[in-house]
């Protein structure tokens, strides 16, 4: 047996070929090809993937625009989101759909980042515009749920853990404090931005958040983004590739399987080096400091490589990081 990851669930199967007549990932064959809902992948392309035996998960995987990472030695393998090409569009989760006509700041952040400090401020602006047809919904990047939890213990807005990865994958993420608007329509109203609420680590990130602040403000109250930016930054194809190994680390590192969880967040960190939701969010799981010395080594080799740590938009940016 197999354990397939996927669409935010965890299911066994038999083998990477796939019985016929079976539902796979949510599609189900039909005279004239593969369905889900009105959307169909036609029988002659998946004949790509078909054989007598079966369909390869793989294959249709790859047919519907989605990564696979596959360990048959741990009995494992992690299938991607699809390369999404409505970068306009905020990719439904959660709480999402149920906050059509309110403007919205998902808020990502981390247990194991200091933006932790800021979610009382959040919580303060959901409270405070929550009249002109806002919420903030926050979105913890915490591998272990229980390392969110005493964070999120007194805020009312809509809060979620990423544990298995999924949501930042949606996102883009690769770092936090993240923050990206959306509009009443479920459009993106500003891309994945360093946006702060408070200045408690200023002096690291070079951020102000009183001009962060009033542009979220200025947003909600009179509709002005200030930005032609709406779209989401795409992910790479390493990138994406990346965060599928996180996720088999992950699961992994769940099970005390290390030295296999090592090898996929060695590959992740190849595939995508300057992500830190990856290599510092899996930190805890390896039994690693997020605050320790660890992350300070991590951080001065992507500082000495040029890579940004911090991703503003100019409006708000104080200075280059």
């Amino acid at each position: 047996m197999i354990t397939l990851l996927a669409d935010g669930r965890e299911e066994s199967v038999e083998g990477l070929v796939v019985p016929h007549g079976a539902t796979i990932l949510g599609w189900e064959r039909k005279p004239h090809g593969w369905c889900r809902g009105d959307a169909c992948v036609p029988a002659f392309r998946a004949a790509a993937a078909e054989s007598e035996d079966g369909v390869d998960l793989v294959r249709f995987a790859g047919l519907l625009g989605r990564q696979a990472a596959v360990d048959l030695d741990e009995g494992v393998v992690a299938i991607g989101e699809p390369a999404d090409s409505d970068l306009d569009t905020a990719p439904d989760f959660g709480p999402l759909p149920g906050l059509r006509g309110t403007k919205v700041a998902l808020v990502f952040w981390a247990s194991w980042c200091g933006c932790r400090y800021d979610l009382p401020a959040w919580e303060a602006l959901h409270r405070e515009l929550a009249g002109y047809g806002f919420s903030v919904v926050s979105v913890s990047l915490d591998r272990d749920p229980k390392d969110a939890a005493e964070w999120l213990a007194d805020v009312t807005h809509p809060a979620v853990v990423d544990d298995d990865g999924r949501i930042a994958e949606l996102y883009n993420v690769i770092n936090v404090p993240t923050v990206v608007w959306v509009d009443e329509e479920g459009r993106i109203a500003r891309p994945q931005d360093t946006m702060t609420a408070t200045d408690t680590f200023r002096s690291m990130n070079g951020l102000s958040s009183e001009r962060a602040v009033a542009a979220l403000r200025r947003w909600v109250i009179e509709g002005d983004a200030g930005t032609t930016t709406r779209r989401l930054r795409p992910p790479t194809d390493d990138e994406r590739l990346a965060r599928l190994h996180a996720r088999l680390a992950a699961w992994l590192f769940r099970r005390d399987r290390s030295a296999a969880a090592e090898r996929h967040l060695a590959t992740a960190a190849g595939l995508a080096p300057h992500d830190l939701a990856i290599r510092r969010g899996l930190m805890p799981l390896n039994g690693v400091d997020p605050f320790g010395e660890e992350y300070f080594k991590l951080r001065e080799e992507l500082e000495s490589a040029g890579v940004a740590i911090y991703r503003p938009l100019p409006d708000w940016q104080e200075e280059t990081r």
